[in-house]
């Protein structure tokens, strides 16, 4: 890869700059490392309008859950700007109304100050069965957290849940794609990420094993060799 590439890293709900702090030490080499700041906006399209007013002309783009949704948003949006892309435990497929109707509960529970006990709750499925003791993770989940705040939870769970279907579009990906989960992710079951490898011509699948919806966090290492790979492909 062009060392002058820059990359792009896009973190998911309730999530910051934190969750890529074990990848971007290795990744740097690569090129310059920005981290999108994707709370501003409700909506998919306007996060990701902002994102691209915001990036450099041309990168290679990484995605984590619903940093996935904007990315694939991007690649609608401006897909001549996206070197290579990275889709990390996510998927193409718009939201349910079974998990629309999980969300705006969620939501008003935030409203009442309830965003930390959510996280709490929410955080055995988040990573593998071996890590719902695992302290450092959860600090690491409520420092984000913070990171983020309420007014930018609900702006975006608004966004999720209006967010379209990209399985249509993904067959128009051309630039060269991985596709990453882990073995056991509750929260985006990795049957939705080989979807999206398959819907993806020459997509790279990698799972991840004892991962869960967090790779960054629970299985750094393996996460940095899947990125470094996906950097060092060639761009045709």
């Amino acid at each position: 890869m062009d060392q002058t590439t820059p990359i792009l890293l896009v973190p998911g709900l309730a999530s910051s700059a934190r969750i890529y702090a074990t990848v971007i030490p290795a990744l740097w080499r690569f090129g310059p490392v920005m981290v999108a700041n994707h709370i501003r906006d409700d909506s998919m399209a306007d996060i990701a309008a902002r994102v691209l007013r915001e990036a450099p002309p041309r990168f290679a783009l990484a995605g984590h859950s619903m940093g996935g949704y904007i990315a694939l948003e991007i690649m609608r949006q401006a897909p001549g700007r996206v070197a290579r892309l990275a889709l990390i435990n996510t998927q193409a497929r718009p939201d349910t109304p079974e998990a629309t109707a999980r969300r705006l509960g969620l939501m008003a529970r935030a409203r009442r100050g309830e965003l930390r006990a959510i996280r709490d709750e929410s955080f055995p499925e988040l990573v593998h069965p071996s890590r719902r003791n695992d302290a450092e993770i959860l600090k690491l989940v409520h420092a984000q957290d913070e990171d983020v705040g309420v007014d930018g939870y609900l702006r975006q769970q608004t966004a999720i849940i209006a967010r379209v279907d990209s399985r249509p579009t993904l067959a128009t990906i051309k630039c060269p794609t991985m596709v990453l989960t882990g073995d056991t992710d509750n929260t985006i079951p990795n049957t939705l990420s080989k979807e999206m490898a398959e819907g993806i011509a020459g997509a790279r699948l990698v799972v991840l094993d004892r991962c869960g919806h967090l790779p960054q966090a629970e299985q750094p290492e393996a996460t940095v060799r899947a990125l470094t790979e996906w950097l060092g492909t060639e761009v045709v």
